[in-house]
C-alpha cells in the first residue's frame, strides 16, 4: 500500500512538473539579449619601489636611501602609514650575497596613488634623490563592483526597451520577464600601453638625458568594464 501511495506521488509530481514545462514552451516569448560597456580611469594605482646601494650614481646605502624616499612621499603630502607598505615582510632587507666579502641589500616597497599626476610627481622626486628603480604594478578601480551592478541593470533596461520596438510592428504587447541571466562574467580589461608595464611617460629629459624634470606626465589606458544579460519576456 505505502509503495503504491509512493508512486502515486511521484505520478502526481511528475506531470505537474511537464504541464508547468509545456504551459511555458506554449505560450509565446520573446528572447533579447544585450551588452552594455563603459570605461573609466583608474584611481588606485600602484608602484613598487626598489631601493637597492647599487642603484645610484654615488652608492648611497639602503637606509639612506629609504630616508630619501620617506622625506620625498612627506612632501607630496602622502600618508605613507596608509599608503606604503614593505613587501617582503619576512624581513626588513632581502640580501644578495655578490661574493664572499660583499653583500647587496635591497628592499622593496609597494606604494599606493590615487591619479596619473600624484604617480608622475612621486616619478620625479624620487627620480631627483636618485631613486629610479620605480614601476607601475597595476591600476584598479575603486569602484568597480557598484559599476558593474549598474551595467546588468542598463543592460537589463535596454533589453526591455528593445523587446518593446520589436513588439510595435505586429501591435502585441510585453508581458512580465520569465527568465533572466548573466551570458558572461562580467569583464574588466585593463589596456595599458607604453614604457612601463602599459604606461606612457611624458616629460622634457634634461640636456644630459637624465630623467629628473620639474613634472613627469603619465598617460594611463582607461580601464574598460562590460556586462551581458539575456532576458526572455512573455508576448501576451
Amino acid at each position: 500500500m505505502k509503495k503504491i501511495t509512493l508512486l502515486l506521488i511521484i505520478g502526481l509530481l511528475s506531470s505537474n512538473f511537464y504541464s508547468q514545462s509545456k504551459n511555458f514552451i506554449d505560450q509565446p516569448f520573446l528572447e533579447t539579449e544585450v551588452e552594455i560597456d563603459t570605461s573609466v580611469t583608474p584611481d588606485k594605482i600602484y608602484l613598487t619601489i626598489v631601493l637597492n646601494e647599487e642603484d645610484n650614481r654615488n652608492k648611497k646605502s639602503t637606509e639612506e636611501l629609504e630616508r630619501s624616499m620617506l622625506m620625498v612621499l612627506k612632501s607630496l603630502n602622502i600618508d605613507i602609514d596608509k599608503n606604503l607598505s614593505l613587501l617582503d615582510f619576512s624581513s626588513d632587507f632581502k640580501k644578495y650575497f655578490l661574493s664572499s666579502q660583499q653583500v647587496l641589500k635591497s628592499k622593496m616597497y609597494s606604494l599606493l596613488v590615487n591619479d596619473a599626476r600624484k604617480a608622475g610627481e612621486v616619478l620625479a622626486g624620487l627620480e631627483k634623490v636618485e631613486i629610479s628603480n620605480v614601476s607601475i604594478a597595476k591600476t584598479e578601480y575603486s569602484k568597480s563592483e557598484e559599476l558593474i551592478i549598474e551595467l546588468k541593470t542598463r543592460a537589463i533596461a535596454k533589453a526591455k526597451r528593445n523587446a518593446e520596438k520589436m513588439l510595435n510592428p505586429l501591435n502585441q504587447k510585453l508581458g512580465k520577464a520569465i527568465f533572466i541571466s548573466d551570458t558572461n562574467t562580467p569583464s574588466i580589461t585593463s589596456q595599458l600601453q607604453g614604457k612601463v608595464a602599459g604606461v606612457q611617460i611624458r616629460g622634457v629629459s634634461s640636456l644630459y638625458g637624465s630623467r629628473a624634470q620639474e613634472e613627469m606626465m603619465i598617460d594611463f589606458e582607461k580601464i574598460e568594464f562590460s556586462s551581458k544579460v539575456k532576458v526572455t519576456f512573455i508576448i501576451e
